[in-house]
C-alpha cells in the first residue's frame, strides 16, 4: 500500500472544500478505492457522549456507539489508535457486519480534542499493521487540517 500515494490524493480532493460531509465521503472512498483487503471504510462523529455514522464505503453499519465500548468507542475513551488484529477477541466488541476479523481506528481531534474516528474493518485476521496505522495518521492529520485548519 502507497501512503504517501494516498494521502496526496487526499490533499488534493480536500484542497480549499469547506464541506466536511463532501471531505469525509470522498476520503472514505478513497480508502475503500485503494486499500486492499478491506470490507468497511469510514466515519463516526462525536456527539456528547455517542459516536454516530457519518459517511462511509460498505455494507450498513451500527448508527450509535458510546463512548468504551467497541473499538471505535474504546479508541475515543483512550484517546489512542486501536490496532486489533481480532477483533472477536477484543473486549466488548461490537460485530456491526459478522464478516469482519480484524480493525483499526483512528481518532480525529480538533485542537487536540477528538471529533470522531476513522473506522476500518478487514475479513481478514491480522489485516492491519503499524505500517497501516502509521499511513493512516498520517492520512487523519492530512484530514484534520482540511476539517479545521489544525
Amino acid at each position: 500500500m502507497n501512503y504517501s500515494f494516498v494521502c496526496q490524493q487526499l490533499s488534493a480532493l480536500t484542497q480549499d472544500v469547506p464541506h466536511t460531509i463532501a471531505n469525509l465521503a470522498n476520503a472514505a472512498a478513497l480508502l475503500w478505492q485503494e486499500l486492499p483487503e478491506i470490507n468497511w471504510a469510514g466515519f463516526y462523529i462525536l456527539e456528547q457522549d455517542i459516536l454516530v455514522l457519518g459517511p462511509f464505503q460498505g455494507k450498513a453499519a451500527c448508527i450509535e456507539i458510546p463512548v468504551g465500548r467497541g473499538v471505535c468507542g474504546t479508541a475515543v475513551a483512550e484517546n489512542a489508535t486501536q490496532l486489533v488484529p481480532d477483533v472477536h477477541a477484543f473486549p466488548g466488541h461490537i460485530a456491526c457486519d459478522s464478516a469482519s476479523r480484524s480493525e483499526i481506528v483512528i481518532p480525529i481531534r480538533n485542537k487536540g480534542k477528538i471529533w470522531g474516528v476513522l473506522d476500518i474493518d478487514s475479513p481478514n485476521l491480522s489485516r492491519f499493521t503499524e505500517f497501516d496505522r502509521i499511513g493512516l495518521e498520517q492520512f487523519v492529520a492530512i484530514l484534520e487540517k482540511a476539517l479545521f485548519g489544525n
